[in-house]
């Protein structure tokens, strides 16, 4: 392994001449630097990231937290914020929170400890006290997914609330004033805000909000089957389903199957979030557009404008979700509703 005493014997300088041209120092003279980096070209040393880390300050990496590696929400965030990173130079460190507090708190310390010099993050279960401090700690810091007053700046949120106002507006303009609606967890920031765009939807046709047509369950796969059941169990008349997730959708097109019913004709169906397996489920799936890529390098961008100095004003901090019509959702032929 070349080391670099081994540099500055070829280059004939100081072992701290050496140290001092690899970290951009500008008290080296140009003759010893370009010395510094022939030889380093010769000899194909390969610097310690993390000494150069503690020589510098810097360590041209940049942490992330998703809550899991698991399903189709994180991979795409994950990968487009590195896509971004690397453009210039910089390594991405991602880790998981597995959507538990603890596990959230030891992944920050475990950033912290490779010296990031920034961070993106996506947090359910922290505080905004404790997330104030983690931005305390490393600043440049963009938050997904999530506002805080105190950081707004810092904060790529998308209108969670409108998406579910328009998800259920559609079903009402199609006809239905039965739709049941399935939830993510309700722990959940954007599962609370996407019911709230349901519950404003029905008001503003003058629907009366039955809560017996809200059913908890879940962002991944684990249960949704049976919210499906319980709710079209409690309801024999609902019409529509709105799911606040494409993974809840894609179990209710699989009790509705085992009950020998239609999607897009003897019930429909919206979902949210417009995952790739969207379209090509049967029916295609009426769904709510969530711009992932446009949140992911948003905070990349945030993350590597705060560590260029730059000011954070050409970021877009407020995404707005689209429909996307497809096939899953049937028009009844009963009397128009009309905004109350």
């Amino acid at each position: 392994m070349i080391t670099i005493k081994e540099v500055a014997e070829l280059a004939n300088v100081s072992q701290s001449t050496v140290s001092r041209a690899l970290n951009g120092h500008k008290s080296v003279k140009e003759k010893n630097r370009v010395k510094v980096f022939d030889a380093i070209e010769k000899l194909g040393y390969q610097p310690n990231a993390f000494a150069q880390a503690l020589a510098s300050n810097k360590s041209h990496s940049i942490g992330m937290l998703v809550g899991t590696f698991d399903g189709p929400y994180f991979g795409p965030l994950m990968h487009h914020v590195e896509k971004v990173v690397r453009q210039k130079n910089y390594h991405l460190i991602i880790t998981s929170g597995h959507e538990n507090y603890d596990e959230e708190q030891e992944s920050i310390h475990f950033l912290n400890a490779k010296k990031i010099d920034g961070l993106v993050l996506t947090s359910d279960m922290m505080s905004d006290a404790d997330i104030l401090q983690i931005v305390e700690k490393t600043p440049a810091t963009m938050l997904m997914n999530r506002y805080i007053p105190e950081i707004s700046d810092q904060c790529i949120c998308m209108d969670n609330e409108w998406g579910g106002y328009i998800a259920t507006e559609y079903l009402i303009k199609n006809g239905h004033t039965r739709i049941g609606c399935v939830t993510g967890q309700l722990s959940k920031i954007d599962s609370r805000e996407r019911l709230q765009g349901y519950r404003n939807a029905l008001e503003k046709y003058g629907i009366e909000y039955d809560q017996n047509l809200v059913v908890e369950g879940r962002f991944d796969h684990d249960g949704n089957d049976k919210a499906v059941r319980r709710l079209m169990d409690r309801d024999s008349g609902i019409t529509g389903i709105f799911c606040l997730n494409d993974s809840i959708a894609l179990a209710a097109y699989g009790v509705c199957h085992d009950r020998g019913m239609t999607v897009g004709e003897d019930i429909s169906i919206v979902g949210f979030d417009n995952h790739t397996y969207s379209q090509y489920m049967t029916p295609s799936l009426t769904t709510i557009h969530f711009p992932l890529e446009d949140m992911a390098c948003e905070a990349a961008r945030g993350v590597l404008n705060m560590l260029e100095g730059k000011p954070l004003a050409n970021i877009n901090t407020r995404l707005f979700p689209t429909l996307m019509e497809r096939g899953s959702v049937k028009t009844l032929e009963t009397a128009p509703v009309t905004p109350a």
